[in-house]
């Protein structure tokens, strides 16, 4: 037992040291350049812009509608609605800048691709060295029996059929993914709210808004 546990507090800390590596080779290939530097403050404040405008055109459309189901009433009172038209340049412009803002995020992915293969040159060999290091060993219990489809993952090279015992690399894949996000929020190159918010926006088609008509 004392021999896990060791083993674990081992694997913790190499995933802490990869993710420092990680980093810093990113910072030397990706983060202190200009274009990145540009391009990231391009997509944080595009990100704000879209946020800023969503709610403004969901009240637009929701007022739109009212207009045309209660049109002789919204008439004597012009200040308190607005025009269909008003609701469509609204969408437009948020259209506009989703489109920017993917335009963005998409230049912002393929400079952070060099280091990318940097890093992924560099973890295949160390992931070499260490899984023979540690090949057949038990490095941790697990609370739960994994899915079937992980646990040739997470019983990896070990023997027996108690599959809460779990091997090396499935125990460095989780700690390297949770230590690797907060590293990022820690030094301050995590994405912004503002940016993860908008993800959907840029990612994937934007959601269908009602029709005024």
């Amino acid at each position: 037992m004392s021999t896990m546990f060791a083993d674990t507090l081992l694997i913790v800390f190499i995933s802490v040291c990869t993710a420092l590596l990680a980093e810093g080779i990113t910072w030397v290939l990706v983060y202190r350049t200009d274009k990145y530097k540009r391009l990231k403050a391009e997509v944080e404040k595009q990100s704000k812009k879209c946020l800023k405008l969503k709610p403004v055109f969901y009240f637009l459309e929701k007022t739109a509608l009212l207009v045309i189901s209660r049109r002789a009433f919204a008439v004597e009172k012009k200040k308190e609605t607005i025009t269909e038209s008003a609701g469509r340049q609204q969408k437009k412009k948020i259209e506009r800048q989703e489109e920017k803002l993917k335009n963005n995020n998409r230049d912002l992915s393929m400079v952070r691709m060099k280091s990318m293969f940097a890093i992924g040159f560099c973890f295949t060999a160390l992931m070499g060295m260490f899984n023979s290091i540690f090949d057949g060993r038990v490095v941790a219990k697990l609370p739960f029996i994994p899915l079937s489809y992980i646990q040739g993952l997470s019983h990896r090279n070990l023997l027996g059929e108690d599959y809460t015992d779990c091997s090396f690399i499935f125990l460095y894949i989780l700690c390297t993914m949770s230590i690797r996000q907060n590293i990022q929020k820690m030094l301050g190159l995590a994405p912004s709210r503002a940016a993860t918010k908008q993800a959907g926006g840029f990612l994937g088609p934007p959601p269908q808004a009602g029709k005024f008509s």
